[in-house]
C-alpha cells in the first residue's frame, strides 16, 4: 500500500457526518392548521380533538410552546392557548416571546407541540426572520415536533402569504414553506378572492386551500390533506382559469376532481 493510499484509508473509529433532524428514526408529525381557535376546543364524538393530538405526540409529559409573534405576544390570545392545553392535560407550556432569550430558545427546543398564533402574516414572519425562528421551526418539524397554526400561523406553514397591505399592495411574501401549498383562512365572505389571486400569481403547480371559520385541516406526512369540522376549498389554476373543488370532512383525500371554474 502506498503512502497516498494510506492517507485515503478511512479511520475505523471515525463516525460519518449526520444531520440529526434528517435521521430516519425521527418521526415527522402531522401539521394542524385552523382558521381560528374553535377547533382547539372541538369534541368530535365527545372526544376532545386535543386529546387525539396529545396521543400523537407519543409523550407521557409533553411540552407545548405558543409563538405569538403575529399578534405582538398578546397575553389574551396566550390565555386561549393555555385553556386548550389544560383541556388536553398538557401541564408544561409557555410562550415564546418575539424578543427571544435563553429561556425562549430552550422552550422551543424542548417543545413537543408548537403553536403559531394568528395576527398579521407579515409582522409574524418578519419576526421569525429577525429572531431566527424561521430556521428553528423548520428544524423542529423535522426533529419530530408537531406544529400547529391558527389563521396567520396557518398561512405561515404554507408557501406564501400576502403582505400587511393585502392583495391591493401586490406583495406576496415567502413563508416557512413546510406545506407545498398556499393557505387562506376565514376568507369565505370574500369568496376567497385573496387566495385565488395568490394561486394565479404562483402558477399551475401550486394549489390553494381555504379554511373557513371554525374549520381546519391536517397535513399528513404522506402529503394527504384531511379536512376538519368544515368543508375545505381547494383552488387550482388550469390555463388562465382558477378551478374550485370542495373537500368534505370525514373523507381523506387530495380532491382530484375538477370543480367549477372560478373567475
Amino acid at each position: 500500500m502506498t503512502e497516498s493510499q494510506e492517507r485515503l484509508e478511512p479511520d475505523a473509529h471515525e463516525q460519518p457526518f449526520q444531520v440529526e433532524y434528517a435521521r430516519p428514526d425521527k418521526s415527522v408529525k402531522p401539521l394542524y392548521l385552523f382558521a381560528d381557535s374553535q377547533p382547539l376546543f372541538w369534541k368530535p364524538g365527545g372526544i376532545p380533538l386535543m386529546e387525539t393530538v396529545r396521543a400523537r405526540l407519543g409523550k407521557s409529559h409533553p411540552v407545548a410552546a405558543y409563538v405569538g409573534a403575529a399578534n405582538g405576544d398578546d397575553p389574551a390570545y396566550f390565555s386561549i392557548f393555555e385553556a386548550a392545553m389544560e383541556e388536553a392535560g398538557i401541564e408544561e407550556r409557555g410562550i415564546v416571546m418575539s424578543e427571544m432569550g435563553p429561556d425562549d430558545l430552550d422552550l422551543v427546543d424542548r417543545a413537543d407541540l408548537i403553536l403559531l398564533s394568528g395576527g398579521d402574516v407579515e409582522r409574524g414572519f418578519r419576526t421569525f426572520e429577525k429572531n431566527g425562528l424561521k430556521q428553528i421551526l423548520v428544524r423542529r418539524y423535522y426533529e419530530g415536533a408537531m406544529l400547529m397554526g391558527i389563521s396567520a400561523g396557518a398561512v405561515h406553514l404554507g408557501l406564501a402569504g400576502w403582505a400587511s397591505e393585502g392583495v391591493a399592495g401586490g406583495r406576496l411574501i415567502d413563508t416557512l414553506r413546510i406545506i407545498p401549498h398556499v393557505i387562506g383562512a376565514h376568507e369565505e365572505a370574500e369568496e376567497w378572492a385573496a387566495l385565488k389571486e395568490a394561486v394565479r400569481r404562483m402558477g399551475e403547480h401550486v394549489r390553494g386551500y381555504g379554511i373557513p371559520f371554525g374549520g381546519g385541516l391536517i397535513y399528513h406526512p404522506d402529503h394527504v390533506i384531511e379536512p376538519l369540522r368544515r368543508p375545505l376549498v381547494e383552488l387550482r389554476l388550469k390555463g388562465k382559469t382558477v378551478r374550485q373543488s370542495i373537500l368534505m370532512p370525514g373523507g381523506v383525500g387530495e380532491g382530484d376532481g375538477d370543480g367549477p371554474a372560478v373567475n
